[in-house]
């Protein structure tokens, strides 16, 4: 325990709300042409690697040729997956009126159905962020990642299930919306999942379709290789979105929280929680725009419907913020950040699983904030 509660009163977690808002306030008001000139130039970048990276593949008989197809392909499905379709998703350029740019309208280049998407994310983790049995991104249904959830002689292969779900993360993620563990226990019917299954069966069919079966054949006697390269460039998206998300989100210093814990809780409450429930990755601006600016998970936790490219200039000023009140900003780089994530992975799934280094729950003195709110 870090004895926050003794260091900030319920008017300091108040305080503390108003600065947050006043920030996003300011934010909101400058938003303007340079933002919508970022992500249209992000996407007239994601549009020429894709063409290129598939203009290569055709060429896949040279090593070389299939080696940097391979590459542009990637790196297209990471910059759509991460600074374009999540953000955008998030309704962070609604505010342009543009149709390409709505968070109604746009579809990544994912097997996850974005309808499904915006429901399990943007409404259910981000309202619940870090809540155990209400945030189910946290262990996605089959990981134990928090000393809090029950042990059970399956999470022996905690380790196994991680690997295996970087290597499927977009899988995993559509799969995220059909609750398999819920309906196992009985909390909820299959035939609850009636729409979600048939959004889900519609937009696989048209990404294996695209990615195995189409583009392939158009490469003639060379599909094999292109289909090996469209199958690679999507594992290397999945290993770097998952690796992404979960040193945002579970790295040892991440606190989570109970649903008694987070009743009634105020903005201030609010804005307190994504503080201790987060965690940034620091590096350079490329590594940033690679990551969807999720490298800045604090602050988008915070700001989920601020455009993402606004996180670095306010991650300083957030940070100052959180140092006077005296509260945690959680941050270090992408290596050491994988690794505290590995070890817990590791640690919990053994019984208990608890080690001295690790935090036990919210460190927030709930009943007296509640009280007092």
């Amino acid at each position: 325990m870090t004895g926050l509660q003794d260091r900030l009163t319920p008017q300091q977690v108040e305080d503390f709300g108003q600065e947050m808002d006043e920030l996003r306030q300011r934010v909101v008001a400058d938003l303007g042409k340079s933002d919508v000139d970022y992500i249209q130039n992000v996407i007239k970048i994601q549009r020429s690697l894709e063409i290129s990276g598939r203009a290569l593949l055709f060429a896949g008989f040279f090593p070389p040729a299939w080696i940097a197809g391979v590459g542009a392909l990637s790196l297209s499905k990471i910059l759509d997956n991460m600074e374009i379709g999540h953000n955008v998703m998030h309704g962070q350029y609604d505010w342009t009126r543009d149709p390409a740019l709505s968070s109604q309208r746009f579809e990544w280049d994912t097997v996850a159905p974005a309808e499904n998407w915006r429901h399990s994310h943007n409404y259910i983790h981000h309202t619940y962020t870090n809540i155990l049995d209400k945030d189910r991104d946290v262990g996605y249904g089959i990981l134990r990642i928090d000393p809090e959830q029950k042990w059970h002689p399956y999470y022996l292969g905690n380790p196994v299930y991680a690997v295996v779900l970087a290597f499927m993360f977009q899988w995993g993620v559509m799969l995220h919306d059909l609750e398999f563990d819920r309906v196992v226990k009985g909390e909820r019917k299959w035939s609850e999942f009636a729409e979600v299954r048939k959004r889900m069966l519609r937009k696989a069919s048209r990404q294996v379709g695209k990615d195995y079966v189409l583009f392939p054949l158009l490469t003639g006697p060379l599909a094999p290789l292109t289909l090996l390269g469209n199958a690679s460039a999507n594992v290397v998206r999945n290993l770097w979105a998952f690796s992404i998300i979960f040193c945002g989100h579970f790295p040892a210093d991440v606190e989570s929280f109970t649903e008694r814990e987070t009743e009634g809780e105020s903005r201030g409450q609010w804005y307190l929680r994504q503080i201790l429930g987060s965690a940034n990755i620091t590096g350079g601006p490329l590594f940033h725009i690679l990551s969807g600016n999720l490298s800045h998970q604090i602050e988008h936790h915070l700001f989920p419907d601020i455009p993402a490219c606004r996180y670095p200039k306010i991650a300083p000023e957030v940070r100052a913020i959180c140092e006077k009140y005296g509260l945690p900003y959680h941050t270090g780089p992408l290596h050491k950040q994988l690794f505290s994530v590995a070890k817990k992975l590791v640690k919990l799934a053994l019984p208990g699983g608890k080690g001295a280094d690790e935090p036990k729950a919210s460190t927030l003195n709930r009943d007296r904030n509640l009280s007092a709110a």
